[in-house]
């Protein structure tokens, strides 16, 4: 997978801006790589954090949002999601 054009990307090359795409695959990244759990069925904590970011953009209708507004724990989560990225390709 590539990423945007450099001009929306940090000094070290990795895109500020996330679309709501690549956080529906972060998601099911991590649901896939820890199912949810107990009668809740609830989700492992890196999908957990992705969630609220992914419910606020389709209720604003969002198509994209900046990393840096994402909790710590939800930038954790789209790195390791962006290294399984590299690791398979």
């Amino acid at each position: 997978m590539r990423f945007r054009d450099p001009i929306f990307c940090d000094n070290v090359g990795m895109p500020i801006l996330l679309t709501l795409t690549e956080l529906e695959s972060a998601i099911n990244f991590w649901r896939q790589r820890s199912p949810s759990v107990g009668e809740e069925l609830r989700l492992c904590p890196e999908a957990s954090s992705l969630a609220t970011p992914y419910a606020l953009m389709i209720i604003e209708r969002r198509k994209d949002i900046e990393i840096s507004a994402l909790s710590e724990r939800a930038q954790a989560a789209i790195s390791g999601w962006r290294e399984s990225l590299g690791a398979r390709g």
